[in-house]
């Protein structure tokens, strides 16, 4: 059983914001051909709009046959750039795998994260599958650990979900150029706005992706325009 405490909203989003903040995890499947024995994969993942993560992944691999015979899985993301593993903060993300039939919508916002995923993605053997979590393991550090709900943890529907394509098409060249001053990339050449979500926006800049966290969470267009643009203008 998992138990609420008094900081378990707060737990909820910090963990979520490490999984958006990171764009590869050590994805553990149940061996269909090892009868049920862990099976670790590296794998790129997109957290989406709500909290579950979106894994593009190929028929042939093992791991996908895997979660088509046992839906279980758990995924673990960390700083890749920092060499003190036991001291940073890390998540692991408990759930169920399953086949996502809207490819193209997804698509398209998966592709804006991993461009260089588009072969892959014109390969029918290629599928979403979508990461649903019933419980969350956030550490951030000795002594900062905690068992996260998925109640807590997960979004129910809000505008910004639909209105996210109209608004990173809002935003022009200046704007962006703006942003990427704002994170001390004032000689970035080419920069784009990937996704804006509840908590935050990426953008990637000369081929590197940047996270920057809203300080409060943020449901619709209206909103996370002005608080990106807000951003923007400090410098």
């Amino acid at each position: 059983m998992i138990t609420d405490n008094p900081q378990s909203q707060s737990n909820a989003r910090t963990a979520r914001q490490m999984l958006r903040a990171h764009r590869y995890g050590a994805l553990s499947t149940l061996s269909k051909k090892f009868d049920g024995h862990p099976f670790g994969s590296i794998t790129p993942y997109m957290v989406d709009h709500d909290g579950s993560l979106l894994i593009l992944i190929s028929g042939l691999a093992e791991h996908t046959k895997n979660i088509l015979s046992d839906s279980r899985v758990s995924l673990i993301t960390h700083d890749q750039n920092d060499p003190h593993i036991q001291t940073q903060g890390r998540v692991t993300l408990v759930g169920n795998a399953t086949f996502d039939p809207e490819r193209e919508r997804c698509g398209k916002r998966y592709l804006r994260y991993f461009p260089e995923a588009q072969t892959y993605f014109e390969m029918a053997d290629f599928n979403f599958f979508r990461i649903i979590p019933f419980a969350i393991r956030y550490i951030g550090g000795f002594g900062d650990i905690h068992w996260v709900k998925a109640d807590n943890y997960r979004l129910p529907s809000y505008p910004l979900m639909s209105e996210e394509n109209e608004l990173i098409g809002e935003f022009d060249t200046e704007q962006r150029k703006a942003l990427a001053r704002s994170l001390g990339l004032a000689e970035a050449k080419e920069i784009s706005l990937m996704g804006v979500d509840c908590d935050g926006f990426d953008l990637r800049v000369d081929g590197k992706t940047y996270r920057s966290d809203f300080a409060e969470v943020v449901l619709d267009a209206a909103r996370a325009r002005a608080t990106i643009l807000a951003q923007a203008n400090k410098n």
